[in-house]
């Protein structure tokens, strides 16, 4: 059921200043063995906690009353599918929800028209709705291979923020000052560039704020880069006479060039529906450096076991098996035990030259045909200058026997391409 808003107050003149987080006051009374374990979970791996002494109260007096805490969490839908980044705050929502609390999964369907502006230097194209209304769709069911769904309150922010009206948006921007919008980094930055920032990008941390004012929210997760939006959030809860949220905010996860923040648009992703021989593969791609991070994000390992393991590995043992062992857990957590150790035979089964099972089988025409055309027509290469490429680097071999000759013409027949480690398909090339 959708809860009934906070009536809004009139305008405010004097703006509020956001409240402080620098200060960190020590909790009012000693923490339980509880407290200090659920306290423990709440930082592992996080970025920052804000304030703490605030999160640690609010703590202590569910653990009194038995009155579960609020946790919120909002993702915009504006692609149709959560990768493993978005699962790092997932799983921190889930850590929390196994402790007894409610977990908001918040589907901004609302927010997406705007587009949020963190870490952009131009302006986002608002999504259509249409489009939001499809991917919203996916997000939930994605997010509950994640979450607990039995136990999970999901929420559109349309239900609030749509009945807003013009009288109610300018309400809600009387309450926070443009010096303060300004204040984010990257408003500042292109406003100092000369970078047009539209009217509408302003409204966007005053948007998700005010999510946490409709759904009274004591918690609220989120990247780094969200941290400016999520104390917005709790300026205007004070706004609304309530007690403000508290913050946590999770590293962003670098994706599988170990550069970039893991991203659909920059092909860096391991998508949670992936199928899972490409899943526990790509986790294995991954550097040496990099899987130790994904363990503390990803895992749900005591970290302890974590750490024993990485001494185990600057002793001497493979850092592979260490590797190994975190692409299992990824996989089988999306796909079951029995998937996951498939898709562990399977790719041991390539490393050792084998053709695994999944192999596509491919009907082509026009044989004989050149090597670049057939890998491209295969589909195992984007382009034939590409598949060129690859015989020259000694990366295409047909059934076992590797490729040499770029001017080739493959007579017509059924046999098995592979192009590097992982490309495979099963061609039955018929005659011209």
């Amino acid at each position: 059921m959708t809860e009934p808003l906070p009536s809004a107050p009139a305008p405010v003149v004097t703006q509020p200043t956001p409240p402080s987080v620098q200060a960190q006051p020590a909790p009012d009374k000693p923490m339980s063995d509880a407290v200090q374990a659920a306290l423990a979970v709440s930082l592992r791996g996080c970025d920052e906690l804000l304030p703490q002494a605030e999160w640690v109260r609010k703590l202590q007096r569910s653990e009194a009353t038995g009155q579960p805490l609020r946790i919120k969490l909002g993702l915009d839908p504006t692609a149709p599918d959560i990768h493993i980044g978005h699962t790092v705050v997932l799983n921190k929502m889930r850590q929390l929800q196994d402790l007894g609390h409610t977990v908001i999964f918040l589907i901004g369907d609302f927010t997406s028209m705007i587009g949020d502006p963190s870490g952009r230097n131009a302006t986002r194209p608002p999504l259509t709705r249409e489009q939001i209304t499809a991917n919203a769709e996916t997000y939930y069911a994605q997010a509950s291979l994640v979450l607990d769904p039995a136990r999970t309150e999901i929420r559109y922010n349309s239900e609030w923020s749509d009945p807003l009206g013009a009288r109610g948006m300018i309400q809600l921007a009387a309450k926070y000052t443009v010096a303060r919008i300004l204040e984010r980094e990257d408003f500042t930055k292109r406003f100092k560039a000369g970078t047009p920032i539209s009217v509408h990008e302003l409204l966007y941390p005053l948007m998700q704020g005010y999510d946490s004012v409709a759904l009274k929210s004591d918690l609220e997760l989120g990247g780094t880069d969200q941290k400016f939006n999520l104390l917005v959030g709790r300026a205007l809860q004070q706004e609304y006479g309530q007690e403000p949220q508290c913050v946590l905010t999770m590293p962003l996860l670098e994706g599988l060039d170990g550069v970039e923040k893991m991203s659909k648009s920059k092909g860096n992703y391991i998508a949670i529906t992936e199928a899972p021989n490409s899943m526990f593969a790509k986790v294995l791609s991954i550097s040496d450096v990099q899987m130790w991070k994904w363990f503390t994000l990803l895992s749900f390992r005591p970290e302890a076991e974590i750490a024993a393991l990485q001494r185990e590995v600057e002793a001497g043992r493979n850092p592979k098996d260490a590797k190994v062992q975190l692409a299992l857990e990824i996989t089988q957590r999306f796909h079951g035990a029995a998937a996951a150790a498939a898709a562990q035979e399977d790719f041991h089964r390539r490393a050792a030259g084998g053709v695994p099972d999944d192999v596509a089988d491919v009907a082509l025409a026009g044989g004989p045909l050149p090597i670049g055309a057939l890998l491209k027509q295969a589909g195992l290469v984007p382009s034939t200058s590409e598949a060129l490429r690859m015989v020259e680097q000694g990366g295409v071999r047909i059934d076992g026997g590797l490729v040499s000759d770029k001017a080739l013409k493959v007579a017509p027949g059924t046999f098995v391409v592979q192009v590097g480690k992982r490309k495979f398909a099963r061609v039955t090339l018929s005659a011209a």
